[in-house]
């Protein structure tokens, strides 16, 4: 999008269904498990640029050696940094050791670290200021039995932190932070500590304290601690969770709002937030991998037994539009053919807009991601035109130089706007962003007839609207063109996202801008004190409706799209300027079983969406200008 909007985390873990040895002696290489996450993670890097993470168990160590690593960076190229560091461990090893040596899991696991047979893997985009090393994923929480060891990371966001931290207070916990990472771990943790009391006071006459210690590893009821940690969680997750035995599990929210899916064979269990990125590490068929069913569970257990498991009643399903829409790689088939389907649905608006002038109209697209739906915009142009040429050649009698004009013409297409400077205008601060837009993009010049043609852009989303006010449409004004009309292959944004995308101010959507100004125009000013009354009132409520609706209510859609154009449009650009926006009935219609439209309807999945949407407009009314949630 020109308007960049922070990405999802991504997950990746991977467990090794038998012996490090085996794969020694079948691959000739102890590093297969490393060699898999990287490229596991390589391939969702998109999904997290401010830092990252790997942490990884050796399973049936004795006593006396350590058994978990981890490993987190914030580097600016953090997998780099992080795979260098596992690869400069096997370097040594390979120094250190004799051929038999190194090509020995025993002697392996005992002397160097990322040996082991479970691994998990994080990608961080920091939903808010917090890019440290401590808030990089995984987190660790230590015991000296391995069953309480817990390892956490997650695609994830809470709604109701403030209440999860005062469960764990009347719990007799004392938090050392207030954010949903912690509260989920510990919260976690706690319950996993009882599974394991529970066990030890089932077995303590029966068996010795190290035979218990077994007992409770084998016997681990992964779905019972999720059952009550997780059922007072209000958000969207995908949280992976490793126990030092080396049993682990990947958590779904009841409404699907974050993507999970795995693969399995007899050698390996594959976790990951895209399919793409599964499909390339093992070379499977697209249908052998399969999608974590929301509320549920993947757990595996010290055996590397795998099963899904409800830990949650289910929600109806609402997973994120916006992978498909941006975040995902459109290496998915699936998602290809949904972000072509938004670019097909757009051709009647544009054809309407450029008033079906395609001769004196040139089409190009911007950012890269909106490459797919540009292609869908296309080739829905392309089947008007045969549709067109069959209605003139069955009412005529072309020439045959009438008939060669028919069917040679094309729409056309160029590249118009570049980004030249890979400048991360989204992460900077307001202020520096604010100088940095300008200078990103190029454009190309002397392809357009001045004065005569209409350009057509089609953007995958448009959030703020800064980009296209002080840089795009100053530059393609520059070409002096008759009209320039910008195309969202999104609907409006017009809500914050609370689950895992840093979305979560209202100052920040021009589509809330304009109905701000809508307001003022239509002498209904007085409905934002009407519903900041509602939001306040009903703040310690726990079910709240989305009062943040009733300022969009009273406008269409058209209303809302030609007032943006008035606030984008730069104060000396002379060329004439509409915005454009896909409907949400037909972003359902091309992405039929992803559902979640919140940004775009207010029509949050759980509770706690309604009451960051009224706390957001309240801090909006205030002048406060923190996140919500």
């Amino acid at each position: 999008m020109s308007d960049p909007i922070k990405h999802e985390c991504g997950i990746a873990h991977i467990r090794l269904r038998k012996p490090l040895q085996y794969y020694i002696d079948k691959y000739n290489t102890p590093l297969y498990g490393a060699n898999k996450l990287l490229l596991l993670m390589k391939k969702m890097q998109n999904r997290g640029q401010d830092g990252a993470g790997i942490a990884n168990i050796k399973m049936n160590l004795e006593p006396g050696y350590r058994y978990i690593s981890r490993f987190r960076s914030i580097d600016p190229n953090p997998l780099n940094k992080i795979f260098d560091k596992v690869a400069k461990k096997f370097g040594k090893a390979r120094k250190e050791g004799t051929d038999d040596q190194y090509f020995n899991e025993d002697w392996l696991k005992k002397n160097y670290g990322f040996t082991g047979e479970v691994w998990l893997g994080h990608l961080r985009y920091g939903t808010h200021g917090k890019n440290g090393i401590e808030s990089c994923h995984p987190f660790l929480r230590q015991n000296n039995w391995r069953s309480k060891n817990l390892v956490v990371a997650g695609n994830f966001n809470m709604t109701n932190v403030d209440e999860l931290f005062d469960k764990l207070v009347e719990l007799g916990q004392n938090p050392k932070e207030k954010t949903d990472t912690v509260t989920v771990m510990e919260k976690i943790g706690h319950f996993l500590d009882e599974e394991n009391q529970e066990l030890y006071e089932k077995y303590k006459n029966q068996f010795t304290k190290a035979e218990i210690t077994q007992k409770i590893e084998d016997e681990l009821n992964i779905g019972n601690i999720l059952r009550h940690s997780c059922k007072d969680f209000d958000g969207g997750y995908a949280m992976v969770g490793m126990i030092g035995s080396g049993a682990s599990f990947v958590a779904r929210d009841p409404a699907g709002i974050r993507p999970a899916y795995y693969y399995a064979d007899d050698e390996i269990i594959i976790v990951a937030s895209e399919k793409p990125a599964i499909k390339t590490a093992i070379n499977c068929a697209y249908e052998d991998i399969k999608e974590i069913n929301p509320g549920h569970a993947l757990i595996i257990d010290k055996a590397a037994n795998y099963h899904e498991e409800q830990f949650l009643e289910p929600l109806a399903k609402k997973s994120c539009t916006f992978e498909r829409i941006y975040f995902s790689r459109a290496s998915d088939p699936d998602i290809y053919r949904e972000r072509q389907k938004l670019g097909e649905l757009l051709v009647p608006k544009v054809l309407k807009a450029v008033n079906f002038d395609l001769k004196n109209t040139i089409f190009s697209y911007i950012p890269n991601s909106a490459e797919t739906s540009f292609l869908g915009l296309m080739k829905g142009m392309d089947d008007y035109l045969v549709q067109k040429r069959k209605e003139i050649i069955l009412e005529g009698k072309p020439t045959p130089d009438d008939l060669e004009s028919i069917l040679s013409f094309k729409a056309r297409v160029e590249e118009l706007v570049i980004k030249d400077a890979k400048l991360r205008t989204f992460i900077t601060g307001d202020a520096e962003r604010n100088s940095l837009v300008s200078n990103v993009y190029d454009t190309t010049y002397e392809v357009v007839n001045k004065g005569k043609d209409n350009l057509v852009i089609i953007d995958d989303s448009i959030v703020r609207g800064t980009t296209l006010e002080q840089s795009i449409l100053s530059l393609l004004d520059k070409l002096e063109p008759r009209k320039v009309v910008i195309v969202s292959s999104a609907p409006q944004i017009r809500y914050p996202d609370c689950y895992g995308i840093d979305m979560s101010k209202m100052k920040d959507f021009v589509a809330f801008r304009a109905v701000l100004e809508l307001l003022e125009d239509t002498g209904q000013a007085h409905l934002l004190d009407e519903v900041m009354e509602k939001c306040m009132i009903s703040a310690d409520e726990k079910n709240v409706p989305n009062y943040v609706q009733e300022l969009y209510a009273p406008f269409t859609q058209e209303e809302i799209s030609a007032k943006i154009t008035e606030i984008v449009r730069p104060k000396n650009m002379k060329a004439d300027l509409e915005v454009l926006f896909q409907t949400v009935e037909n972003l359902h219609v091309a992405c039929p079983d992803h559902d979640g439209d919140w940004y775009f309807t207010g029509d949050y999945p759980t509770m706690g969406g309604n009451r960051v949407v009224n706390k957001a407009f309240v801090n909006f009314m205030k002048g406060v200008t923190v996140r919500a949630y």
